[in-house]
């Protein structure tokens, strides 16, 4: 689900950066998980729209990312 944020529902949210995130590459993702949700978004756009998992779905996600290789950097 994609969904726009309004500006109230972004500033309650806990977002937090990726630890494999930087600020000189493309890859920037933040999370914000309330009950029963996960959030994700662009940390370079922030006021774009946003996914929505519910977290079942979302632990079940990142196993299966962190066994993926990392691409190579072009």
């Amino acid at each position: 689900m994609t969904i726009k944020p309004t500006a109230d529902s972004a500033a309650v949210l806990e977002w937090r950066k990726s630890s494999y995130s930087s600020n000189e590459g493309p890859e920037c993702v933040e999370v914000a998980a309330t009950p029963g949700t996960v959030h994700v978004r662009d940390s370079k756009i922030k006021e774009s729209a946003r996914l929505t998992f519910p977290d079942r779905a979302w632990s079940a996600f990142v196993p299966f990312a962190a066994d993926r290789p990392t691409p190579p950097v072009a």
